[in-house]
């Protein structure tokens, strides 16, 4: 029941924008469970962190700036005011409901590698039952870099050892410097191994994972089932000209122009505009490249090829991992605004 949020921005934000100031931002979304279709467990309290990459040129090679802790992000005094205070232009942040490991600060999301970001929703079916096949297969830089217990951080020591396999190095790139198309496939053939462990372990449900991973440049989200029937967690993507507060605490997607000068992904939306966003489609990855989004299907033994294909939601709604889409004020439209206007590239 964790919610991530991503914010790629040709122009640096300030944090309070994406994390407090939204009447449904990140942190109000980890305590307000009046959109959440499960209510069972209505808050994210497990811990929260942000990652965000500088925008000063003398710090930027460094790779991320990063807060974790183990209190509410509702409650945290200094999450309030670091957000008041700092802008980026690529912002990844991650409020938890924990499923694995124990409530510390090295469980938090995100988790980083000199350049490279990463923060996961959802969870890796009969995880204890294929640990220790992940563990023979990753090899010792990675795995002695692992500090929790988290599923989450051995797929990301996963997905870095991958990395390196594909014949990139992910201690010596700065950031901005791996292809799009690398970090796809090192995500989509980590997504791989899971699946095939967990099937072969015979995991008694489907894995849900919804990674999303960033070198500071290019950003590649998942969001996939190893189900043919079943939704993914939930995941929408937003974008346009500039993110803006049309009144206190309600904000809204501007669209001057057909630019695509900011790009959001997200767990559950932060406004209140259903055209605002765009459901992105179970067992698919979605690439920002600059300011660029492309769509790949997964293509698997779960792909679903009919497009009209009505996958049951009720798994993840019965986890809690399924967001409803706000309801506002107003609605711009029922088509969704990339397919509108022929920004979305879907490869």
């Amino acid at each position: 029941m964790c919610r991530f949020l991503i914010f790629k921005g040709k122009e640096p934000i300030r944090l309070s924008h994406l994390l407090t100031r939204p009447a449904h931002s990140i942190i109000n979304q980890s305590f307000d469970s009046r959109l959440r279709l499960d209510t069972r467990r209505p808050m994210n309290g497990d811990g929260f962190g942000v990652a965000y990459y500088p925008t000063d040129a003398e710090l930027e090679s460094d790779g991320p700036c990063m807060f974790k802790a183990i209190t509410p992000a509702w409650n945290n005094q200094n999450l309030e005011t670091l957000a008041e205070k700092t802008k980026s232009g690529l912002v990844f942040a991650h409020v938890r409901a924990s499923t694995y490991g124990s409530l510390s600060e090295t469980n938090c999301h995100p988790f980083t590698y000199h350049s490279l970001c990463f923060m996961h929703n959802g969870g890796i079916a009969g995880f204890a039952s294929i640990k220790r096949r992940l563990l023979a297969h990753i090899g010792d830089t990675y795995l002695n870099f692992v500090q929790g217990s988290t599923d989450s951080e051995f797929a990301f020591a996963l997905f870095l050892d991958t990395l390196e396999k594909l014949g990139c190095d992910p201690a010596s790139a700065a950031p901005g410097e791996f292809s799009h198309t690398s970090l796809r496939e090192a995500l989509v053939t980590t997504i791989g191994y899971i699946r095939d462990w967990t099937r072969e372990a015979r995991a008694p449900e489907p894995s849900l994972l919804n990674f999303a991973v960033t070198d500071g440049s290019t950003v590649v989200v998942s969001r996939y089932i190893t189900s043919k029937h079943d939704e993914a967690a939930s995941l929408h993507f937003s974008c346009g000209s500039r993110f803006v507060e049309a009144s206190p605490g309600e904000y809204r997607m501007e669209r001057l122009d057909r630019n695509q000068d900011v790009i959001m992904v997200a767990s559950e939306p932060l406004t209140f505009e259903r055209g605002d966003w765009t459901a992105v489609p179970t067992n698919s990855v979605l690439t920002i490249k600059r300011q660029t989004i492309l769509l790949h299907p997964i293509v698997d033994e779960y792909y679903q090829q009919d497009p009209l294909y009505l996958r049951s939601p009720t798994l993840v709604e019965n986890k809690g991992f399924m967001g409803s889409v706000p309801v506002g004020k107003s609605v711009e439209r029922n088509v969704p605004p990339l397919q509108r206007e022929g920004r979305l590239r879907q490869v």
